[in-house]
């Protein structure tokens, strides 16, 4: 990749990234209600088929993000970045105040339930291009020797979306009543969702936009042309970020939503201690993409993967134990284990794709890798340990995912060095 073409501001890094606060925040407060909103939108006398449905519309979203990688891959190599970041951020904006609209079932019977899982298809192509896009424009105008910290403040902002997705709904839990919350409470943290859109949107006017580079071959979609010439590289990169979207939805949604059925263990204070390792992972992020640069992207991945191995079984072990304490260290590791992959993921993905077709290939690994792995992991989760009656089914999916992704990290230098030569054949 050559030098950037533009100089890279700190406004313009809070501009990129501040979209994703509202991706995740969004997709964090919907897994973290999802016990309330089973009851509203799936009413059933079998509480554990409401709360399978709630997380099943949850996949619904993230399986729509393929859909969203071919839209928005498009519109960021063929129209421009800043213009596919200002369209997804309006989008999940509006999807997220039509929500907090939504009536539920009791008032308009499984018409709720439609609409529920229409307005999710939306924001799941929607926010398929914000990540991505964002990420690929910060790493593009970055310095060379600070590409991993400026793709770092992409999975930064990510974190406080996921921050202020937990803290929201904790808040809110924390002085309103249990009836409070079911009959109007739950529509607050999503109705909050449309101003950090227009803050967004705001900021992002100011934006400069990539200069773009020739595509050799113009006349065909940029997402065929990624499809059929980097098949492989898209695998490699589903394959290279499983680990990260697994132990992410495993602690943060599938756990939150165990440990609050849990007799004894409340729901705001399951929420509190997620909360606080939020915040930890997202103060954690820069610090990898930091050692990043110093050290390379494979020795930090590396490492990552080899502490999730070995951290695994004990940290899940202590969330199953009934003292607070033993729950937060158990969270606590497996955060500290896995916020490098969140915090280089869109690095190495940016710098290993084609500069003509980044916005498709990055899009098309990830958004793929989040439809069939992320967004599945909490149902996935919850059916495998009523099927098999063991509480660790979710941690033996958590090792195998990191197994099968370290030959991938292994290979990032080589596959780094394969797009840079693959640049500079196009411009000679």
């Amino acid at each position: 990749m050559s030098e950037p073409k533009t100089k890279l501001t700190p406004k313009a890094i809070v501009a990129a990234s501040s979209g994703n606060v509202l991706e995740w925040y969004d997709f964090t407060v919907y897994g973290f209600l999802a016990p309330t909103l089973a009851t509203l939108f799936f009413p059933s006398d079998d509480k554990l088929a409401s709360l399978l449905s709630a997380f099943a519309v949850l996949a619904v979203g993230y399986a729509a993000r393929p859909l969203g990688s071919v839209i928005f891959g498009h519109i960021g190599d063929r129209i421009g970045r800043k213009s596919a970041l200002m369209i997804s951020v309006l989008l999940m904006g509006g999807g997220s105040v039509s929500i907090a609209a939504l009536p539920t079932y009791d008032q308009i019977g499984l018409t709720a339930a439609i609409l529920l899982v229409a307005i999710r298809v939306v924001q799941g192509v929607s926010v398929a291009g914000e990540y991505t896009a964002s990420g690929v424009l910060l790493v593009e105008q970055a310095g060379e020797s600070r590409r991993s910290m400026t793709g770092a403040w992409v999975a930064f902002a990510m974190m406080w979306g996921c921050v202020l997705g937990s803290a929201v709904p904790a808040g809110f839990s924390s002085f309103l009543t249990a009836d409070q919350m079911t009959d109007w409470g739950w529509r607050i943290p999503f109705a909050l969702g449309g101003v950090v859109a227009v803050f967004s949107a705001i900021l992002r006017l100011s934006l400069t936009e990539t200069v773009r580079e020739d595509d050799p071959d113009e006349d065909t979609s940029p997402v065929w042309q990624s499809l059929r010439d980097h098949w492989r590289l898209i695998g490699q990169m589903v394959v290279l970020l499983i680990p990260t979207a697994v132990i992410y939805f495993v602690i943060f949604v599938y756990a939150v939503s165990y440990l609050s059925s849990e007799a004894g263990f409340s729901s705001s204070r399951a929420l509190d201690i997620t909360t606080i390792n939020l915040i930890v992972m997202a103060l954690f992020v820069p610090v990898c993409g930091w050692a990043a640069d110093k050290f390379g992207l494979r020795p930090v991945l590396l490492v990552a993967a080899i502490a999730t191995l070995v951290l695994a079984a004990p940290c899940w072990w202590l969330m199953h134990r009934p003292e607070t304490a033993s729950v937060f260290l158990g969270q606590f590791g497996l955060t500290l284990a896995s916020t490098a992959g969140w915090a280089l993921s869109v690095t190495a993905l940016t710098l290993t794709a084609a500069p003509h077709l980044r916005c498709s290939t990055v899009a098309l690994g990830y958004n793929i890798c989040m439809a069939v792995f992320g967004g599945t992991t909490p149902i996935l989760a919850t059916y495998l340990v009523n099927r098999t009656g063991d509480d660790y089914a979710p941690v033996y999916y958590v090792i195998v995912a990191t197994l099968i992704s370290i030959p991938v990290i292994w290979r990032l230098p080589a596959l780094i060095r394969k797009a840079a030569v693959r640049s500079s054949s196009a411009t000679t």
